[in-house]
C-alpha cells in the first residue's frame, strides 16, 4: 500500500474535489497548434506583419504567480518553455480562482488563446481557455537558482544524488533539461553511425539475442534456460559469430548496432547491458578498417557536435583523421622498458615483469598473452589521451585474429585508444576453419574452466567457416563509451537511461 506524503495527501483531496465536480483530471485526448518554440518563432513573425496568432500549446507547469485578478504561469514542452498570462477579464473571476486553487506545480495543461508581448518584452499566450490534462500527485524535485556575485544565475538541481537520479530517471529528466540533452545527443550519435555505415553500403541486420552457445568476446554470459525447448541458452555477449557467418551467406558488408550482455563488474566505463556497434567488411584488412573507423567517428562527432575537436575532461580530442598509430611492442617498450619480443614464454615475460618491478603483481598463472595485457594496462594505456590506435596483439588473448605471416604469435588487430581507455576493437578475421578449431582447443588447455577469457568451441561456426568465408576485417565498439566521450561524461550510467541498481530494501 503506498504510504502518501503530506502534500501528495493535499493533492489527492484536489484530485477527488475535481471528480467530485465532474472534471476528468485524466482526459484521454490533447490538443496542440504549435510548440513552445514554434509559437513564439511564429509569433515574431506575426508581430512584423501586425496580425494576430492564435495557439493552442500544451505543457507541464514549471513556476506561477498568482495576483488577485490575473495569474502568469511558465510551463515547459519538448521544446522550452513558453509563459501563459491568465486575465479575469476573458476567462472571469471564477476560473482564474479555480486555476490557482486546483493547479500545481508539475501539472500538465493545455492552453488556447492569443499570443502578446509583455511590458518585460516576453512572449505570452494571453488565456482564453484552458483545461488540465494530467494531475501531477507527486511534486517534482524542486530546482533553485543562485544569484553568485558577478550576477550570473546558476541553477541548482532539486535532483542531484547521482544513484536517486539513475533510479528514478523519468524524475531526473523532468528536472534537469541537461539530461534530455544528453540523450537527445545518444540518439543523435547512433543516427549519424547508421548514416555513415549506410552511405558505406553497409546493410544493417539482427542476430539472436538468446543464443544456444555464447561466443565472440572474452566474457561471462548471463544464463537463461528456454522451457518450450528445454534447453539452457545464454544472452549474447557479442554479435560477432553470428555477423561473420552471414560473409559466408555473401553479404559482403553488414553491421549491428544493439545490446550485448556481459555477467561481470561495472565501473566507470563497463555495465552489464551495453550498446554496441559491430561491423564485418568481406575484403578488408585491419589497416583498411582503421581507416574507416577514423573516418566514422571524425564524421559522428563533427555531424552531433559541429567539430572534430570535442572537449572531454581536461582534455580536448581532435578526431581528425589520420589517428596516430603505435605499435603494441614499441608501445610496451617506450613505457615499460620491457620488450616483450624477447620473452617468448609466460614464465620468461613474468620474471621478467618481477624483476623490473617488484611491486607489480601480474598473475603468475596468466597465459602470457595476459601477461602483455596486463603491461598495457599498467604501462602504456594512460599515455594514450588523443585518438590512437593500438595494433597487433598477442594471439593466445585473440582466438578470431588472423596471426600476422611473419610472426605467429602475434595477431592483426587493433584497439582504438583516446582519453586513456579503450574505445574499439577490431580484427583481420581469422578465416582458416582449421586454425580456427586449433585456437578454441588450444584455449580449452591453457585456461581454466572458470576463466572468463576462455572461448567455448563452436561447432556450427566451424562448419560455415569451413563453406568458405572471405578475407575480412572487423570491428566492434561500445557505443556507451562514444556517447561519454560526445556528451563530456564520465560515468556510464550518465548516457544509460536505465542503467541497472540494486535492489530497494
Amino acid at each position: 500500500m503506498t504510504e502518501y506524503t503530506s502534500l501528495e495527501k493535499i493533492r489527492l483531496e484536489k484530485l477527488e474535489e475535481l471528480r467530485a465536480e465532474g472534471i476528468d483530471a485524466y482526459p484521454a485526448r490533447a490538443t496542440r497548434t504549435h510548440t513552445s518554440a514554434q509559437v513564439i518563432a511564429e509569433f515574431e513573425i506575426a508581430e512584423k506583419e501586425n496580425r494576430e496568432l492564435k495557439a493552442t500549446v500544451v505543457g507541464r507547469i514549471r513556476a506561477t504567480r498568482a495576483m488577485g485578478k490575473l495569474s502568469f504561469t511558465h510551463i515547459e514542452d519538448v521544446d522550452g518553455k513558453i509563459q501563459l498570462f491568465l486575465r479575469m477579464n476573458e476567462l472571469t473571476q471564477a476560473r482564474v480562482d479555480f486555476f490557482n486553487k486546483m493547479f500545481d506545480l508539475g501539472d500538465f495543461i493545455q492552453a488556447e488563446g492569443v499570443m502578446m508581448r509583455t511590458k518585460t518584452g516576453e512572449a505570452t499566450l494571453h488565456v482564453h481557455d484552458f483545461k488540465l490534462i494530467a494531475k501531477s500527485i507527486s511534486p517534482l524535485p524542486a530546482a533553485k537558482d543562485e544569484t553568485l556575485e558577478d550576477g550570473t544565475v546558476v541553477r541548482h538541481a532539486g535532483l542531484e544524488d547521482p544513484e536517486l537520479r539513475a533510479r528514478q530517471r523519468y524524475a531526473d529528466l523532468a528536472v534537469n533539461p541537461q539530461v534530455r540533452e544528453t540523450f537527445r545527443k545518444r540518439a543523435a550519435i547512433i543516427k549519424a553511425l547508421r548514416e555513415f555505415l549506410d552511405s558505406k553500403d553497409f546493410l544493417e541486420v539482427e542476430t539472436p539475442i538468446l543464443q544456444p552457445l555464447y561466443g565472440g568476446a572474452a566474457a561471462r554470459p548471463f544464463e537463461t534456460h528456454h522451457n518450450e525447448l528445454n534447453q539452457d541458452m545464454y544472452l549474447r555477449i557479442s554479435f560477432e559469430l553470428y555477423l561473420k557467418r552471414l560473409l559466408v551467406g555473401n553479404l559482403e558488408r553488414v553491421y549491428e548496432i544493439g545490446r550485448d550482455f556481459r555477467n561481470e563488474g561495472v565501473s566507470f566505463k563497463h555495465n552489464p547491458e551495453f550498446t554496441q556497434l559491430e561491423f564485418y567488411c568481406a575484403y578488408a584488412d585491419y589497416f583498411q578498417v582503421m581507416e574507416l573507423t577514423e573516418q566514422m567517428l571524425a564524421f559522428v562527432a563533427e555531424k552531433v557536435t559541429g567539430s572534430t575537436t570535442v572537449k572531454f575532461g581536461e582534455h580536448e580530442l581532435d578526431f581528425k583523421p589520420p589517428w596516430k598509430r603505435v605499435e603494441m611492442r614499441q608501445g610496451i617498450l617506450d613505457t615499460s622498458a620491457i620488450d616483450i619480443a624477447q620473452h617468448k614464454t609466460a614464465d620468461e615475460l613474468f620474471r621478467a615483469i618481477k624483476a623490473k618491478y617488484p611491486n607489480k603483481t601480474p598473475d603468475p598463472k596468466a597465459p602470457r598473452g595476459k601477461l602483455i595485457d596486463f603491461l598495457v594496462g599498467e604501462f602504456l594505456e594512460p599515455t594514450l589521451i588523443q585518438p590512437t590506435f593500438l595494433y597487433n596483439y598477442p594471439r593466445d588473448i585473440s582466438p578470431l585474429a588472423k596471426s600476422m605471416p611473419s610472426d605467429p604469435l602475434t595477431v592483426e588487430r587493433f584497439e582504438g585508444y583516446l582519453a586513456g581507455f579503450e574505445l574499439c576493437n577490431a580484427f583481420t578475421e581469422l578465416n582458416d576453419p582449421l586454425d580456427q578449431e586449433q585456437r578454441f582447443l588450444e584455449m580449452g588447455r591453457d585456461y581454466a574452466d572458470d576463466e572468463e577469457e576462455k572461448h567455448p568451441m563452436d561447432e556450427d561456426y566451424l562448419r560455415a567457416m569451413r563453406y568458405g568465408m572471405p578475407p575480412n576485417g572487423g570491428f566492434g565498439m561500445g557505443v556507451d563509451r562514444l556517447v561519454m566521450v560526445l556528451t563530456d561524461k564520465h560515468s556510464i550510467r550518465e548516457v544509460l537511461l536505465f542503467p541497472p541498481s540494486r535492489k530497494e530494501e
